[in-house]
């Protein structure tokens, strides 16, 4: 990306210093404006729509959000110091090769988010134009493509843009909801359950960790000298802030609308606040907030799909002409799931939610436990992309503690089409995602120890000398 043109030039190839820009505050602004929106609401109601009272759900979700969004912003931490998009850099943990075990589930968990945020942003567009959900899907899915292509200077533009109208939208909807509704006596139906507590806090922790394989995308372009904690706390508090207001607001709906609820999110929010031109300024404001979350998803997976096939195609290089289609590809995928699957909305997306944990807690406690304590950030940036380097081809520490982290979690998962054995001796309680973070991380740090101390030491500044 050169001078300020809105057109990015570059792909999943290294940031130089020159082309270093932007500040702190951006990253902020794109993180809490992406939070700001519809799917996130429906994530907090979730909590109330399957047995949990509103006090308690409120605690547990924000428990989750403060969890999740520390390993979350963990991850965006890595973005300036790297200056390569998140996952490539888990050819360090499991070989150049390897490394497309995990970005393959990536693409089908981004593909799949993107698909169920689109129903939402039809049913908004449908409503503000006056046309059906699917013309609002088709509407909706367009715009995606065009934004997607442009890149990361628009993707932080867009997310400044839905920053002011979050904050706007829901300040309208806050006032709204606690002037005509008696809030107080909800939170005092209090009856404390643990399977519903910690449904609750898998739902939000859920939410944040499934940023981590691609929240270093859009912090890689600040300079190498950003601090790594200041960058840690804009991301984390932007994601945490934006997340938790949209699932309070959320909550209050869900236990406010009863069975009203599913089935109707979009017009039954837009209805707490308002009719007609204002009714319509909201309707958009939810799906310009659905634009931001939908195009960093679509942007996520086509530097997933680019870093596969770089991994088996030595010296690749993305065009404007490959990178169009790569997009039009996963948004086309993305529509059609979200076209057929339209009325079934709520029960799919809480289990994909919960059942997508089992696949990304361990590359996320794998990827930050060998980052941040076994390599301690100096990452042979050239060698990442040579399958007969430093890294090699295949790493079966890596890969087998993956593998392993998987699993074990079997059996201590609860969705719609899983449960695992254990669940029940549990109360129904869902612990997967604390058992696919921590088994793990216990696991590799020795093995990982190990292998490093075979391997030639990279100096202090290893990580970027082969560019400057």
């Amino acid at each position: 990306m050169s001078g300020k043109s809105l057109i990015e030039t570059r792909s999943i190839d290294y940031i130089p210093e020159s082309e270093r820009h932007g500040r702190l505050f951006s990253q902020f602004t794109l993180w809490f404006g992406a939070n700001l929106q519809i799917t996130a609401i429906v994530t907090g109601a979730l909590a109330v729509v399957l047995g949990g009272d509103v006090f308690w759900s409120l605690i547990g979700l924000l428990i989750g959000q403060v969890f999740g969004g520390i390993v979350m912003a963990l991850h965006g931490a890595q973005g300036p110091r790297l200056g390569l998009p998140q996952m490539i850099s888990s050819r360090v943990q499991f070989g150049v090769f390897g490394a497309v075990i995990p970005l393959v589930l990536v693409c089908i968990m981004y593909i799949g988010f993107n698909a169920t945020g689109t129903v939402l942003a039809g049913q908004a567009i449908g409503r503000m134009a006056n046309v059906s959900d699917t013309a609002g899907i088709l509407i909706f899915a367009a715009v995606i493509v065009v934004l997607t292509v442009c890149g990361y200077r628009v993707i932080h533009l867009l997310g400044r843009v839905a920053s002011v109208l979050g904050v706007v939208a829901f300040a309208y909807l806050f006032v709204r909801l606690l002037s005509v509704n008696d809030i107080a006596t909800l939170l005092d139906n209090r009856h404390f359950s643990w399977n519903t507590f910690l449904l609750a806090v898998s739902l939000s922790a859920s939410w944040q960790i499934a940023f981590g394989p691609y929240v270093a995308d859009y912090s890689r372009y600040l300079p190498s000298s950003t601090s790594p904690m200041r960058t840690f706390l804009a991301v984390g508090l932007g994601s945490v802030l934006g997340s938790q207001t949209s699932m309070v607001l959320g909550v209050f709906a869900a236990a406010l609308a009863g069975d009203a609820f599913s089935g109707h999110e979009v017009s039954y929010i837009v209805g707490l606040g308002a009719s007609g031109l204002m009714a319509s300024l909201l309707f958009f404001s939810v799906g310009f907030g659905k634009v931001t979350i939908a195009t960093l998803n679509a942007y996520g997976s086509f530097m997933c799909i680019a870093t596969i096939v770089s991994a088996f195609r030595s010296r690749f290089t993305v065009t404007h002409g490959q990178r169009l289609l790569f997009v039009l590809g996963i948004v086309g995928v993305s529509t059609s799931l979200a076209l057929v699957g339209q009325h079934s909305f709520l029960s799919a997306f809480k289990s994909f939610l919960l059942f997508l944990l089992a696949f990304f807690t361990p590359w996320s406690a794998i990827n930050l436990v060998d980052y941040y304590f076994i390599t301690k950030e100096r990452y042979d940036v050239a060698a990442l992309g040579d399958p007969d380097g430093r890294y090699g081809r295949w790493n079966w520490v890596g890969i087998g503690t993956y593998g392993f982290g998987v699993l074990v979690q079997m059996p201590f998962i609860a969705t719609g089409f899983y449960t695992g054995p254990l669940v029940q001796h549990l109360g129904d309680t869902d612990i997967s995602w604390l058992v696919g973070l921590i088994v793990p991380a216990l696991v590799y740090y020795p093995l990982a120890r190990q292998w490093a101390r075979r391997q030639p030491q990279l100096p202090v500044q290893g990580l970027a000398q082969g560019h400057r």
